[in-house]
């Protein structure tokens, strides 16, 4: 990270806020680009960066240069910075914001359903092949559930893998029912 607590801060917070709303990605690929045109714009960065300046005229021009381009999440983030005078470390934010979203998206959490509680050595194996199936580093929520009857299920996201012996009954099924 940034090595400074407060551009730490900020940058947890936006991260937080951002991935709870659902919105990380865009609002951290907004602020991206943002960021980089105020670097190469130096009226731009004087403007937002000038303490005589107020907070209101900053934000309209946020407004102004965003309004219909970007999230609303990513403009909320902006006025925000800009109401508390952090135009001056707004590149460090980004860039502290751009390294979570970085670790995040190599780290993900399977929450992992299974008849019985998991040792060790089979979290471990259940941990890898998950990690090898998605590209990223697995972190296991096992939660034992008694409708799984046997075998696991195991949600990364938005992909399921399923290995319960519900959904292999299922398919033998489904297999039997097409061969009438």
């Amino acid at each position: 990270m940034a090595d400074d607590p407060l551009v730490d801060g900020y940058a947890q917070a936006i991260f937080s806020i951002a991935e709870a709303e659902g919105d990380l990605g865009s609002v951290e690929d907004e602020l991206f680009r943002f960021g980089r045109i105020v670097e190469s714009r130096a009226d731009l960065r004087d403007a937002l960066t000038d303490p005589a300046l107020p907070a209101e005229r900053k934000k309209a021009v946020i407004g102004e240069l965003l309004g219909g381009k970007a999230s609303k999440h990513t403009i909320a983030v902006l006025d925000f910075l800009m109401e508390l005078g952090r135009a001056r470390d707004l590149s460090r934010i980004i860039d502290a914001l751009t390294e979570l979203a970085g670790e995040r998206r190599k780290r993900v959490v399977a929450e992992v359903r299974t008849a019985v509680p998991l040792d060790e050595f089979r979290r471990a194996r259940l941990q890898e092949a998950l990690s090898a199936a998605t590209g990223k580093h697995v972190e296991l929520r096992v939660i034992v559930d008694d409708s799984v009857v046997g075998g696991v299920a195991a949600r990364v996201g938005d992909q399921v893998f399923d290995g319960t012996v519900r959904r292999k009954l299922d398919v033998a099924r489904e297999r039997l029912t097409e061969g009438r």
